[in-house]
């Protein structure tokens, strides 16, 4: 059966007047139930508020508009309460208990991208609500709820029938919420917009690459992440995660061309991708993109913390470690034309502007 690689948009879950979750599904998208990968969008409006929840599955989060505020509690510690921005990215372990809120006017939306090898569903979040008309509280009878907290079955009966919200709910503007402290950020949060750049190409593009050495967290959620911005009409080298990882790619910004060749030198996708759009690269796959007049950026994961890519274009090419020789019997060409191939990208990396 051949794979089917096209990029998915998500589809709406639930949702009301604080806000919607979408998620990309299984049965349109094969690939994450194949690779047990999860992938999910959270879109609140003024004074939404998602509402403390845990999953069957870590994840690394990341906010691709607006600001607000996010609550996690690791087990046995204290919350957190952070603020959070557009290019923060979270990595949320399995146990975390988290809630989102936001305060302000412009939509706040949040990308969730995991694993699900351990979760109930291959290829989808499940997530266990405290609060709800579907929380925890609900589904205990008022006699366990009552000897649990040690309440009367009066105020079982508030706590139970005053749930009427189903995962987002609309906080009364009158409500003071939790305000960020200073320092929970440190040890949770990366943004991706500001860090460091691991890569920086003139005219190229740029990669911030989270990992455990600048987010120790993503060595217990077991994924790495990084953020890839194109410029207009520049190119990404072909390549591959040689660590037997798969690359999951939400395009954040953008648009452009996707190529991605498997077994055989089969092109197994060849697309034209915009904003919004989520695809998965196989194992050892080898996929590289153009940009449009107006660039390219995504957010992918790669499962594993620690990622490591071979390029086959570029001066850190595989076929520049290749012996002329190897190369010339290989392709069947003349010296000339071996020392042609091995003469150019000598000095770019693995981005490639666009040509004069």
């Amino acid at each position: 059966m051949e794979l089917d690689l096209s990029p998915r948009l998500p589809k709406k879950v639930y949702g009301g007047d604080g806000g919607s979750y979408f998620a990309w599904c299984p049965e349109e998208l094969p690939m994450l139930r194949n690779g047990n990968i999860g992938a999910a969008k959270l879109a609140l409006e003024k004074y939404g508020l998602a509402l403390p929840r845990y999953s069957d599955s870590s994840k690394v989060a990341y906010v691709l508009q607006g600001s607000g505020t996010a609550g996690i509690i690791i087990p046995e510690k204290e919350e957190k309460v952070i603020e959070i921005k557009k290019g923060d990215s979270i990595a949320l372990p399995f146990g975390v208990v988290t809630w989102w809120f936001n305060n302000a006017d412009t939509e706040l939306v949040i990308l969730f991208l995991g694993e699900t090898h351990k979760g109930h569903k291959a290829g989808q979040f499940t997530d266990f609500y405290l609060t709800g008309s579907n929380g925890i509280f609900t589904g205990f009878s008022t006699e366990f709820v009552g000897r649990a907290w040690d309440l009367d079955e009066t105020t079982v009966k508030k706590l139970v029938g005053s749930q009427t919200g189903n995962g987002i709910v609309k906080v009364d503007a009158s409500l003071k919420m939790p305000s960020p402290r200073k320092g929970d950020r440190e040890g949770f949060v990366l943004n991706c917009l500001e860090a460091p750049l691991d890569v920086d190409i003139k005219d190229g593009g740029r990669v911030v690459v989270l990992n455990t050495k600048n987010l120790p967290l993503v060595g217990e959620v077991g994924f790495g992440a990084d953020l890839v911005r194109i410029d207009g009409h520049s190119m990404c080298s072909p390549g591959f995660s040689c660590d037997s990882a798969l690359q999951v790619t939400y395009i954040v910004g953008g648009s452009g061309r996707v190529q991605v060749v498997g077994p055989d030198g089969k092109r197994v996708l060849e697309t034209h991708v915009k904003a919004g759009a989520l695809f998965i690269v196989p194992r050892f796959f080898v996929v590289s993109k153009i940009a449009d007049s107006d660039g390219l950026s995504w957010f992918s994961i790669v499962t594993t913390p620690d990622p490591i890519f071979t390029h086959l274009a570029g001066k850190t090419s595989v076929w520049k470690a290749l012996s002329p020789e190897v190369l010339q019997a290989a392709f069947r060409v003349a010296p000339e034309v071996e020392k042609t191939f091995r003469s150019k990208r000598t000095s770019d990396a693995i981005f490639f502007p666009p040509p004069n």
